[in-house]
């Protein structure tokens, strides 16, 4: 949905590539706990990489909408949608954590924290990979790509 606004706005006349290559920041900054999460058992080291990379992308979050406005204007609609993606990723974490309340209180002192590893179904994570191939990662990439294609234009007199 954002990558419609996006297009709308014509971010590559505008903020150009740089701020899609924050939009691709702040997908790999949540890709990481995601696949953490497809990959290894659900502990307490798990639990604090999600919540690290969280931090990591609101900040992300925050530079990408002071670059934007700066650059150009941010409707109310994509603002909207904006905010309701920056809270995807926090309520993942908090259901995360409601799941595996234990890892999640070890990490401050009640019980002792759990690092095993134990992977979900291979089918599962296929699954999950095969989708985010192909619904997430080429609107972004296409972004991204725009915004390369205007920089190289000539400049017009």
């Amino acid at each position: 949905m954002p990558i419609i606004c996006h297009r709308a706005a014509h971010i590559e006349k505008t903020s150009g590539w740089q701020e899609s290559v924050l939009h691709l920041a702040q997908f790999a900054e949540m890709a990481v706990p995601v696949l953490a999460a497809l990959f290894l058992e659900i502990t307490s080291g798990v639990i604090l990489a999600m919540m690290v990379f969280l931090v990591l992308h609101e900040a992300t979050a925050i530079c990408d909408v002071r670059y934007a406005s700066a650059m150009r204007e941010v409707s109310p609609t994509e603002q909207h949608i904006h905010s309701v993606l920056e809270m995807l990723p926090l309520t993942g974490l908090l259901l995360v954590i409601a799941l595996h309340w234990p890892a999640f209180a070890a990490l401050f002192g009640f019980g002792t924290p759990d690092f095993a590893q134990v992977p979900l179904p291979l089918s599962y994570i296929f699954t999950m990979l095969a989708l985010t191939a192909l619904f997430e990662v080429p609107p972004y990439l296409e972004e991204l790509i725009r915004g390369l294609r205007y920089r190289e234009r000539p400049a017009k007199d």
